[in-house]
């Protein structure tokens, strides 16, 4: 039987992990206006959707490999991992389909750093300099792995297979900072601070962000991802910042509510936390037009734990029940 401090250390690493394999993520409605799934889905029912379709994809069927990763969604739409394959599944198939789109390959590299695949990230971000006609030819004098005076300094997480190719993509980023003495590309600054979170360099991806931050501060996502890094170098209170500044730019953005969530529990701010993860609940509710059932188990999880830590008889018997309704209205009641 775990001690109580045991019990809380082992929460605490967690929340860790999933701020980590989720930082990047995007909210649902990232989605683009006016999308509907197919009424008419033949794969509805379809055992093994996703990776059928993902070999649809492969072999060039377009119409089948969207129907059928349509079908893994609603088959659960609850499961965290099915939609982050769906995602990355489909920044894939953007940048097979056309190898030099550079937001395609930062976006897939984002989404397989979320699954943890960081060779895969690696190579994600290897491609994008490498289509990149201000810095391709960084890529081009040098063979893969090649080694070099200037190796960047290895991070704490760096001691694994795959810390090769993670340091030689991290250098040729790093060199490509350096041709911007005047000037700052914010999208070369989000993939170092892909990169320094993959090493767990986080004060260094805090600064990568910020530099990014300051030629887009109007960025809901970089300022996210800012508050994020912050959280996974133990910054909370400094993410809570971060996370509000993302969450004034784009109010609906429930990855950033969740995340703020999060934050507060680490702080301390119970009554905080558990406002902002029903909020975040309610605001998934409207946007996907789901039932409580289909809504996400991380932030149920999490809203569960945290009224679990206060001593509020009400609010726990309406976590317990799941009733999202009844949790809205009496932390209504509490407020007054």
């Amino acid at each position: 039987v775990l001690s109580d401090t045991e019990f809380w250390d082992k929460m605490q690493a967690e929340w860790e992990e999933l701020a980590r394999r989720n930082w990047l993520e995007e909210t649902e409605s990232q989605q683009k206006p006016g999308y509907y799934f197919s009424a008419t889905n033949p794969y509805l029912d379809w055992p093994n959707a996703f990776a059928e379709g993902q070999d649809k994809a492969r072999e060039g069927d377009l119409n089948a490999a969207v129907l059928l990763l349509e079908a893994a969604i609603l088959q659960d739409p609850s499961d965290a991992k099915v939609t982050q394959r769906e995602r990355t599944g489909r920044h894939r198939l953007a940048a097979e389909l056309r190898p030099n789109n550079l937001p395609a390959l930062m976006a897939l590299a984002a989404s397989l750093t979320n699954s943890s695949q960081l060779p895969e990230a690696c190579d994600a971000l290897r491609r994008w300099i490498g289509h990149n006609h201000r810095y391709r030819h960084l890529v081009q004098s040098r063979s893969p792995l090649q080694g070099s005076p200037a190796t960047p300094r290895r991070g704490p997480g760096c001691s694994t297979p795959a810390s090769s190719a993670l340091q030689e993509v991290l250098l040729l980023f790093q060199e490509a900072a350096q041709l911007n003495v005047d000037n700052v590309d914010p999208d070369l600054q989000t993939g170092l601070g892909v990169l320094y979170n993959l090493s767990s360099e986080f004060d260094r991806a805090v600064e990568a962000f910020s530099a990014a931050l300051s030629v887009r501060p109007q960025d809901y996502l970089l300022w996210n991802r800012l508050g994020a890094t912050l959280a996974n170098g133990s910054r909370s209170a400094e993410a809570v910042e971060a996370y509000g500044r993302a969450l004034q730019l784009r109010p609906g953005f429930i990855r950033s509510r969740y995340n703020l969530g999060i934050s507060c529990i680490n702080l301390g701010s119970l009554r905080e936390a558990v406002s902002n993860f029903v909020t975040a609940l309610n605001q998934q509710r409207c946007s996907q037009r789901c039932s409580q059932l289909q809504m996400s188990t991380n932030i149920w999880a999490a809203l569960r734990i945290a009224v679990s830590m206060m001593d509020d008889p009400g609010l726990d018997r309406a976590a317990s029940l799941g009733d999202l309704d009844l949790l809205t209205r009496t932390l209504e009641g509490r407020d007054l």
